[in-house]
């Protein structure tokens, strides 16, 4: 059935029998198919929205708030409030997953020269392939660290390259760039915008942006603002995936990171800065212009 709910109807057993069945007393059985028989459609719509919510909860691991699961409820034909959908959340006990504090993995101290900061905190761009924001975070393994750097478009939001590797450095960020110049195949005076931190500022890395004539734009030190969109992936992936999870090995969490970006984040997470679309539908409503 669809939404899971059984329709109350008085079995062939007789009542005793079913109380017998259920370990219930018959009085108690019997009020139970009464209250169920005379619920108001408000009642309803209610367990049917809950069932719906703890669907949606789980098939989104967990990671959904009351703005993120409203606009779900409503492709599910349940129009109701954010306001009352965080009703029903806390008296049901269903809360998305809390933030969790995270090690800063940024080394600004080099001899190595310093961009300019080409946004100035303007995330807004007219289309993609024009700014892409990028970041490196960390995982724990049993085997030990594992470093992930990640490159979005800022235009949608989307992961449109990344990598993995055991220990920081430029080749970290170099691979990384490259598979998303082989995904997008962007143009030329792509702006590539990151912290200070030396794997980004070094000479390896500005070689790769210089032959693809790129742009290197960098944010203030210790301003986590000046590179809000890729720190607030790197929240969400820790949110949403690291801290929940302990990896014995660095293969296993590989596979995890790969799913989660390429089949979660990017094809069916909502962006409140997209409309509560996720980027890769984002991206495909933009490519096929306004509707008319």
């Amino acid at each position: 059935m669809k939404y899971g709910f059984m329709k109350v109807h008085r079995s062939s057993w007789g009542v005793e029998e079913m109380a017998c069945a259920l370990t219930v007393s018959t009085s108690g059985y019997d009020g139970w198919v009464w209250r169920q028989e005379h619920k108001s459609d408000r009642q309803r719509e209610e367990e049917q929205a809950v069932f719906e919510i703890r669907q949606i909860y789980e098939e989104i691991r967990q990671v959904y708030g009351s703005p993120r699961i409203t606009p779900e409820l409503r492709s599910r034909g349940i129009y109701w409030s954010e306001n009352r959908v965080a009703r029903v959340m806390r008296q049901y006990g269903i809360r998305s997953k809390e933030k969790w504090r995270f090690k800063i993995t940024t080394h600004s101290k080099h001899p190595y020269p310093i961009s300019a900061d080409l946004l100035k905190r303007n995330f807004t761009v007219s289309g993609p392939n024009l700014v892409w924001v990028t970041d490196i975070t960390y995982i724990w393994t049993a085997e030990g660290w594992l470093y992930l750097v990640t490159y979005l478009d800022l235009f949608s939001r989307k992961v449109v390259g990344w990598a993995m590797r055991e220990y920081l450095g430029a080749v970290l960020v170099k691979e990384g760039l490259e598979s998303a110049v082989t995904n997008r195949r962007p143009g030329e005076g792509l702006i590539i915008h990151s912290d200070r931190g030396s794997q980004y500022a070094s000479t390896a890395f500005r070689n790769v942006l210089t032959y693809y004539t790129f742009k290197s734009s960098m944010g203030s030190t210790g301003d986590c603002y000046d590179n809000a969109t890729a720190e607030s992936f790197r929240h969400t992936l820790k949110t949403e995936l690291k801290y929940f999870k302990k990896y014995e090995t660095r293969a296993e969490a590989r596979r995890d990171v790969f799913e989660y970006i390429e089949a979660f984040y990017n094809r069916k997470r909502l962006h409140g800065t997209l409309g509560y679309q996720s980027p890769a539908a984002f991206e495909a409503a933009a490519a096929a212009g306004p509707s008319n």
